[in-house]
């Protein structure tokens, strides 16, 4: 029996233990994704390499296995330990960004990059389902984007402890120094933190094939347009998010410490704020419907585009990231609400594959895309434009946001249609 539909919520401590160290999982997460940004001048400058493969080497390259291997593993999550599936996933991608400092050029340095990506694929779909297990509808939303907040948090440190590691020292030791603490944190989590008790059976006569998990979920024009607008905007956001410091540092003629840490201070604290207001937004304005847990992340978007205009268009490194505090503190706002939704809707033997697939399509289309299209873009202006192709490629990917846009108003709908439907997963309040 679910414990939330029996009693109320589980025991407070459990459950804000559980959700502490998940978010440090996700910070690690981050700092091992992101501090190639700060990274790739330089393995550029060492390695001799191209805008076009740093853009293969920070996308498809990465988001192609993340994505493929997150659907395997969350069918897996659905049916055993997912505290077990995280422990082990958390120790792989930690000791495979390591690796990466060994690199001696694109092909190497692109294998030990997929390790991580394998490895981080088997994080987010087990955490959204023991989250879901831990928070009913109602504090689901909120609990997830504190999860998400670990994305922001993350960016920090990679940017700002890649940056400065360096220039004290090189790009290799920057790998070695943060892939290695992730170890420890996966043996201190499997030793502190238990599964949280299934709100379903996972008797083999209950567990659904991935057939019917797909075809099911696929079927619910909700879901899939949450799907939809949520990976429009993270082709855009994470194309712009890697690629950033790498712009301030050939406009600005800056030096990747500096860069990292005002760029990554900025990133952890705006979008920090903002993932966690976006989840509570969602959560208290959609006990009125739940048309507002796209509608608010559609919003929030529209209001990022015309300050990304202006971001890219500064006269100098400080008036930029003065500019970028806006888009910034929304830009990953829509990560609570889109989650605890997709959470909400999918029935509970099928929730780490609902995220999986979400994650998939994100991952495959969005993190590959974005990173790849700005570079391919960069080098295509650069004959024309010189040293201004990386800000003209930046504002093409920015445009895009509009579709996001519209597309977030249209789920929205088909969320408040789902909900009228009288489905117990679409009504505020189930579990």
């Amino acid at each position: 029996m679910n414990q939330t539909d029996a009693s109320g919520p589980p025991v407070a401590r459990a459950a804000g233990i559980a959700l502490a160290f998940l978010f440090l999982i996700n910070v690690v997460n981050y700092v091992d994704r992101q501090i190639l940004s700060i990274l790739l001048q330089s393995i550029k400058e060492d390695l001799k390499l191209s805008d076009s493969q740093l853009g293969w080497l920070t996308g498809f390259a990465f988001a192609l296995f993340y994505a493929v291997f997150g659907i395997p593993l969350a069918r897996l999550a659905d049916r055993a330990s997912r505290r077990r599936i995280i422990m082990a996933s958390l120790a792989a991608w930690s000791a495979m960004t390591a690796l990466c400092g060994f690199a001696q050029n694109f092909l190497q340095l692109m294998l030990a990059r997929i390790g991580v990506a394998v490895g981080e694929a088997g994080a987010s779909p087990p955490t959204h389902s023991m989250l879901a297990d831990l928070y009913p509808h109602g504090k689901r939303a909120v609990a997830l984007a504190i999860y998400s907040c670990g994305v922001p948090v993350g960016i920090l440190v990679g940017l700002a402890a890649g940056g400065w590691i360096n220039e004290a020292f090189d790009w290799r030791t920057a790998f070695f120094v943060v892939g290695l603490p992730g170890v420890l944190l996966a043996v201190v989590f499997g030793l502190v933190v238990r599964e949280p008790t299934r709100s379903y059976s996972v008797a083999k006569e209950d567990r659904p094939s991935v057939r019917m998990v797909f075809s099911h979920l696929w079927k619910m024009k909700a879901y899939r347009d949450l799907v939809i607008a949520a990976t429009i905007q993270a082709f855009t956001a994470y194309g712009i998010t890697q690629w950033m410091p790498s712009f301030f540092i050939r406009t600005y003629g800056l030096g990747t410490a500096e860069v990292g840490l005002y760029l990554g201070l900025t990133i952890g604290v705006f979008s920090g704020a903002g993932t966690f207001l976006g989840g509570w937004l969602a959560d208290y304005f959609g006990k009125g419907g739940m048309r507002w847990y796209a509608w608010i992340p559609g919003l929030q978007i529209l209001i990022t585009i015309p300050f990304y205009f202006f971001v890219f268009s500064a006269p100098s490194f400080m008036v930029a990231l003065m500019w970028l505090a806006i888009p910034t503190f929304l830009t990953n706002a829509f990560t609570g609400p889109v989650y605890g939704a997709v959470q909400t809707l999918a029935p509970p033997a099928m929730r780490a594959m609902a995220a999986a697939i979400l994650l998939f399509v994100l991952g495959l289309v969005g993190q590959g895309g974005g990173p790849v299209l700005i570079g391919m873009l960069s080098d295509a202006f650069a004959p024309t434009s010189g040293a201004g192709s990386l800000r003209l490629a930046l504002l093409v990917v920015v445009a895009l946001k509009v579709f996001a846009v519209w597309r977030f108003y249209v789920a929205g709908r088909s969320l408040e249609a789902r909900a009228a439907e009288g489905g117990a997963s679409a009504k505020v309040g189930a579990g």
